[in-house]
Order: C-alpha cells, then sequence, then structure tokens
C-alpha cells in the first residue's frame, strides 16, 4: 500500500501509541472543565486506595475512655455506643428507651458535648473521653445535681431520670448559675413520660445553688 506521498507504510508494523483516559476523553471532544473532573476523580480514587482498612462485618476491638478508664472490648460496626455500655461494660445507668434519638434518655457527654448514645456508633467514638451518669459521682460523694434529684424527688419511673441529670450536669458545667429558661431549654430534649418536669427545673435550679427568674 502507497501513500499519496509515495512513501509505503507498512500498516502491521505502524507503532502503537499510548493513550491515557484524559487525553482519549479529551480528543473526543470532552471541554476543558471535564478533564479536570476526571483527574479530581482519579485522585479522589488514589484517596481512597490509601485510606484505612475497612473493619467488620465481624466484630473487631476497640478501646472506649469510659468515666476516665480505658475499656478495650470488641464491637460489631453496627453496634451502639449505649449498647456496648450497657451489654459488655455493665454501666446500665444508660438507658435505652426509644433507640432513635428522640427521647434523650441515653444522654452521656462525649468530651463537653451531649450526644445520644443511642444514635452514637462505638467505633465511631475514637479517643474521645465518655462520661456517664456512673461518673458524675466523686467515689461515694454524688455530684450536686444527683443529691438534688433525690433531694427534690426529681424521678419518678426513672427510664428519663439519667439523661435529665446529664443535661443538667452539662448545663450547670457551661453556666454555674443558670436562670428557669436556660434550665428548660436544656432540658427540652429530654422526655418525661410522668410528667415530672417542675421537679426537675427544683432540682436543677437547686444544684445551681438557688431558684431564679
Amino acid at each position: 500500500m502507497s501513500h499519496k506521498n509515495g512513501k509505503d507504510i507498512d500498516q502491521q508494523n505502524r507503532p502503537l501509541t499510548s493513550v491515557t483516559r484524559r487525553g482519549f476523553i479529551k480528543g473526543a471532544g470532552l471541554s476543558a472543565a471535564g478533564a479536570v473532573i476526571l483527574d479530581h476523580a482519579e485522585l479522589i480514587a488514589q484517596e481512597v486506595g490509601r485510606g484505612p482498612a475497612v473493619m467488620g462485618p465481624q466484630a473487631f476491638p476497640i478501646v472506649l475512655n469510659v468515666n476516665g478508664k480505658q475499656h478495650r472490648i470488641s464491637v460489631e460496626p453496627r453496634t451502639t455506643l449505649a449498647e456496648a455500655m450497657r451489654s459488655q461494660l455493665n454501666l446500665t445507668g444508660t438507658k435505652i428507651v426509644c433507640d432513635r434519638g428522640s427521647c434523650s434518655a441515653c444522654t452521656v457527654m462525649l468530651g463537653k458535648t451531649l450526644v445520644c448514645s443511642c444514635m452514637t456508633l462505638a467505633a465511631d467514638v475514637g479517643e474521645r473521653r465518655i462520661t456517664t451518669i456512673e461518673g458524675l459521682a466523686q467515689g461515694e460523694q454524688l455530684h450536686p445535681v444527683q443529691a438534688a434529684f433525690i433531694a427534690h424527688d426529681g424521678l419518678q419511673c426513672g427510664f428519663c431520670t439519667s439523661g435529665m441529670v446529664m443535661s443538667c450536669a452539662a448545663l450547670l458545667e457551661r453556666n454555674p448559675h443558670p436562670t428557669m429558661t436556660d434550665v428548660k431549654t436544656a432540658i427540652s430534649g429530654n422526655i418525661c413520660r410522668c410528667g415530672t418536669y417542675p421537679k426537675v427545673f427544683e432540682a436543677a435550679l437547686a444544684a445551681s445553688g438557688g431558684k431564679r427568674a
């Protein structure tokens, strides 16, 4: 076979050209912006490849820092913090009531942040310090909020109590002298099916040192 300029070309011996995905797509008429998007997708794929190994579906070991103590346990990826604490650490003060983050009975503190432990995966806690209702007292010395709940009869059936106490204790930690409005706002996410809210208000204000409007 001859070329129009008279030079023979051996089609079978023609060198193969290495074409990258980016070059092919650009050659096919993709815009420069589209090529940038492709580059970005390739970078993401590389980052995923360098990411941590996938854990599960079987149980795997984690370490939880609960009330100042390190606990090594094994959990499945689906295990919530509430389940891990109740079933493996025997910390049953944290209650599972609605199991969907609606009632706040399972409230604990991660560092200084209140969370619903029924909606927090144990594997996601990492090194953050967990404080439960059991961790508020100092030995036999009750936390002021715990003592005030007893003195003011701030509990009935008890299912909501630990979450209420945790919310009130967190309030006093960030605001040692709250008003009644502050207390109501602090426990606005805690549901008491017995309706003992007035006693909870009294207990929280008493723990802070006095009644305030």
